[in-house]
């Protein structure tokens, strides 16, 4: 996204509107970053019930959960340009309909290809409302009102990677109309269609960028890049890791090396690239960006692995999962609500506690599943998720607030865009990692114990992603505006 458009939204325009700093205007936005961030997680307590019906490989169930944060990330940049170019509402609101129309698609879908064909389009869709989302906050709040925002924010993407395991496997037990695991997708469709209505009336107008261009090599670069990292991590595996997935590997560095050259000739030309330098010369987001990347590494594959461990290990119901997921719902609620203060007063500290109390709930996660893998109700692992939640509440939901608090005003869109993508490519690396772990432990002929291993094998990953993490955050300033 340009500046241009969020120095125009600010002064006299602001005072004239009276829907600036309104609630209503934030409830609508924060609708679109719920049901974002829900229909990444929500899938995975559906994830049995899908492969089983449509008889999907293990590849092709990752592919459900990544490919459409790979979307997702690989858009985010280009959605905010275009919102720049024909206005944040519209496109806010066009991103809407074309998530409810992919989410009807994946209601539909008769096979794996068409799912996940539905699930890049939900991303693509996604990615045209999620930076409208930020741009408007940055325009259209101020004051306290822009802090309670961005808190609401990273509040709000939480609440819909907690709860998403409960919503989803609340829907599959309700059945409705004989739609089982459809229903996860169908639900998409009325509440985009009214959130989209509701957009109309409550988004301010705000002016676009006269001057803002597309950089469509400088984003199909950063795809490729992408792409050429995720698709060997997720296919390698069940394929035997050919030698297309060693080239796939080879060329994303260079692929992003080539990004970055094209970056500084755009700039050198006067061009708006997607990356811009400017923005690494602030030490809280420079910083951020590996700290992002390597944190939601964690936590995306973390609800993925847990999801096929309670449903197929341990033979739970889509419904028993999701509620033995309040365990971690309930205590992120609880410490994420009080993080927006917290972070305001100890900065790194609070998100380096966070990481390694996160950490020590995996550990404990681990212990814990194998105790219980012996004979012991599933209930034995709820303490231990219980300290993930409360952790992760203190971690994830001040992340946006602690790296974007020194960005100067003029880059603030950009800067929420680009924190996005990272946290997006993330997640659907994250979902590959996992997914190489898992099932290797598992073996071609899964068991319950086999079950308890593979899980147990995952969380040990997690936990070194998540100290990785928390050695990074050491790299933020400890005044959160320097």
């Amino acid at each position: 996204m340009t500046t241009t458009d969020l120095r125009r939204g600010t002064g006299a325009d602001q005072r004239t509107d009276a829907r600036h700093n309104s609630p209503f205007t934030l409830i609508v936005l924060l609708t679109g970053v719920f049901m974002a961030l829900l229909d990444f997680f929500i899938v995975n307590v559906a994830l049995p019930d899908t492969q089983h019906d449509l008889h999907a490989s293990s590849a092709g169930i990752q592919w459900v959960v990544a490919g459409y944060g790979l979307a997702l990330a690989s858009a985010l940049v280009t959605g905010g340009r275009l919102g720049d170019l024909f206005g944040r509402k519209r496109m806010f609101v066009l991103g809407l309909l074309v998530f409810a129309a992919a989410s009807a698609a994946c209601g539909l879908a008769p096979n794996p290809g068409v799912l996940i064909g539905a699930r890049v389009a939900q991303g693509i869709g996604a990615a045209l409302f999620m930076p409208q989302i930020l741009g408007v906050i940055g325009a259209a709040f101020s004051g306290a009102w822009q802090a309670r925002a961005f808190t609401g924010y990273g509040l709000t993407a939480g609440l819909g990677a907690v709860f998403g395991q409960l919503i989803g496997g609340s829907l599959i037990q309700a059945n409705l109309f004989g739609l089982g695991w459809r229903s996860i997708y169908w639900i998409n469709v009325p509440i985009g269609l009214a959130a989209a209505l509701l957009a109309v009336r409550a988004l301010p107008s705000v002016p676009r960028g006269g001057r803002t261009r597309l950089d469509p090599v400088g984003g199909l670069l950063l795809t490729l890049a992408v792409v050429a990292l995720v698709l060997p991590l997720v296919e390698g595996r069940q394929d035997g890791w050919p030698a297309w997935t060693w080239a796939c590997l080879a060329a994303s560095p260079v692929l992003l090396g080539l990004f970055y050259v094209h970056q500084r000739r755009l700039i050198g030309r006067g061009g708006e690239p997607v990356l811009n330098p400017v923005l690494f010369t602030q030490r809280s987001f420079a910083a951020g960006m590996p700290i992002a990347l390597v944190y939601n590494t964690g936590v995306a594959s973390f609800f993925f692995v847990l999801a096929l461990y309670l449903q197929q290990g341990r033979g739970m119901s889509a419904l028993d999962s999701g509620l033995l997921f309040i365990a971690v719902g309930l205590p992120y609620l609880a410490t994420s609500m009080r993080s927006g203060t917290l972070a305001a007063r100890f900065g790194r500290k609070l998100m380096t506690v966070g990481c390694v109390g996160q950490a020590a709930g995996y550990a404990l996660l681990d212990l814990t599943a194998h105790e219980a893998g012996v004979g012991r109700s599933v209930l034995w692992l709820a303490p231990a998720m219980a300290v993930v939640g409360a952790t992760m509440g203190l971690a994830y939901a001040p992340m946006f607030g602690v790296v974007l608090a020194g960005v100067d005003r003029q880059h603030a869109s950009s800067a929420s865009g680009l924190l996005s993508t990272v946290q997006q490519v993330g997640g659907a690396t994250g979902i590959a990692l996992a997914g190489i772990v898992f099932f290797d432990a598992l073996g071609a002929r899964p068991t319950a114990a086999a079950y308890t291993a593979a899980f147990g094998v995952a969380l040990l990953l997690l936990t070194a992603i998540t100290l990785v993490a928390a050695a990074l955050m050491r790299l933020l300033p400890v005044n959160p505006t320097a």
